[in-house]
């Protein structure tokens, strides 16, 4: 049987990341952070992808640099 990963609220995501909730909400309507849909408006952010953004460091913008 496989080990299911663990998933963080939009909340959970945000604090490991020192970012707003807001900041998630629209990194993951961006598609720029994974997410799973675990209802018809609620989301989970799987662990790995927070992990992914603290290896690379990413700052990824909310809005394109002029």
């Amino acid at each position: 049987m496989e080990k299911a990963e663990k998933l963080l609220t939009v909340a959970e995501a945000a604090k490991f990341l020192a970012l707003r909730p807001g900041t998630i909400r629209a990194w993951c309507y961006q598609r720029r952070l994974g997410r799973v849909r675990v209802g018809r408006r609620a989301v989970r952010i799987p662990a790995s992808e927070v992990r992914r953004i603290i290896r690379e460091g990413s700052e990824l913008p909310t809005k394109p640099t002029p």
